[in-house]
C-alpha cells in the first residue's frame, strides 16, 4: 500500500482547541513548533469528525473519521476510510499545517468523495472556535474560504454492552465491503456474563462468547431460520465463518475488529457517544 503526501490541518486545530478550553494551572513545557505542551489535555483524546461544510452544503462524516494526538505532537487518525499521520504547528489562533501522509486504500465512491473534500479543507491557515469541556468539547474549524469542519470529543467504547454495527469484512487481513444492500443489517452485542447476541444480516442469533486477553472464544450459536435475499444470506454465511471458536479481537476507540483462525474477519463500529 503506497503512501501519498497531503495536508491534514485538523490536527493543528485540535491542539489549538485544547489550548483555548483548558489553560492549565501551571507553566507547561514544550519543545517548540507544533509539539503538544504537557498541560494541554489533548493527548490520548479521540476527536470525532462530525461533518464537513463546503460551499454551504453540509455532509455527515463517515463513522470512521477521527483524529488522535500523542504526547509528542504526532497526530494520527482516519479520513473516513484511509488512515493518516502528520505533524502540526500552532501560532496563537492561527494553524499552519505541514504535509502529512495517508494510506491509499480503495473505498466506496461516496467515502472517497468525502475524503477528497476533507483533504482539501484540511490545508493552509485555519481558525478554530471551541465550546464545552472534557468529553463534551466541540470544535469548529473554518478555512480562509469559509468552509468548516465540525468535530467532537468522544469517550472510548467498551467491548461489553456496546451495540457493534458490522461495517465491513476481511480475508487474510485485506478489508472488503459488505455485500450491496446489507449495510446496517448486521450487529452484535457482548454481555458481561459471557454471552453474545445480535443479527447476522438476516437472522437474529445468540450464544456464548468469552473474552480473555485479546481472544474471544465463541460457543455454538443459535439463530432463527428465515430466508432472505441473496446478499443478506451471503453476509450471514461470512459472519458465521468469523463467529466460531477462538478469534482474536482489537478495539480502536469505537471500532472493533475480529479475526478467526481461518483468516476471515469483520470490522464493526460503535454508535456515536451522546454527551
Amino acid at each position: 500500500m503506497r503512501e501519498q503526501r497531503m495536508a491534514v490541518s485538523v490536527l493543528a486545530l485540535l491542539t489549538l482547541a485544547a489550548c483555548g478550553t483548558d489553560p492549565g494551572s501551571g507553566a507547561g513545557s514544550g519543545d517548540g513548533g507544533g509539539a503538544v505542551r504537557d498541560e494541554v489535555p489533548v493527548t490520548g483524546v479521540h476527536w470525532n469528525v462530525s461533518s464537513l461544510t463546503v460551499g454551504g452544503r453540509t455532509t455527515e462524516a463517515p463513522a470512521a473519521a477521527h483524529v488522535a494526538i500523542d504526547s509528542t505532537g504526532k497526530a494520527t487518525g482516519n479520513l473516513g476510510c484511509n488512515r493518516f499521520t502528520a505533524d502540526v504547528e500552532v501560532d496563537g489562533d492561527t494553524v499552519t499545517v505541514g504535509p502529512g501522509t495517508t494510506t491509499e486504500m480503495g473505498c466506496e465512491k461516496d467515502v472517497q468523495q468525502f475524503e477528497k473534500a476533507l483533504g482539501s479543507a484540511f490545508s493552509g491557515k485555519l481558525e478554530a472556535a471551541v465550546a464545552g469541556s472534557g468529553d463534551a468539547r466541540t470544535l469548529t474549524l473554518t478555512t480562509a474560504r469559509g468552509d468548516s469542519i465540525a468535530l467532537t470529543s468522544e469517550p472510548p467504547a467498551p467491548l461489553t454492552g456496546t451495540a457493534w454495527k458490522v461495517t465491513g469484512l476481511a480475508s487474510d487481513g485485506v478489508a472488503t465491503s459488505l455485500p450491496a444492500g446489507t449495510e446496517d443489517k448486521a450487529h452484535l452485542t457482548f454481555g458481561e456474563d459471557g454471552t453474545v447476541e445480535g443479527s447476522l444480516g438476516c437472522n437474529s442469533f445468540h450464544g456464548k462468547a468469552e473474552a480473555a486477553g485479546s481472544t474471544l472464544t465463541f460457543g455454538p450459536l443459535s439463530s432463527t431460520r428465515k430466508m432472505c435475499p441473496g446478499p443478506r444470506m451471503k453476509l450471514e454465511r461470512a459472519l458465521l465463518g468469523v463467529l466460531e471458536g477462538s478469534t482474536t479481537y482489537t478495539i480502536g476507540h469505537r471500532s472493533l475488529s475480529l479475526t478467526a483462525k481461518s483468516g476471515a474477519g469483520l470490522h464493526a463500529s460503535a454508535p456515536a457517544a451522546r454527551n
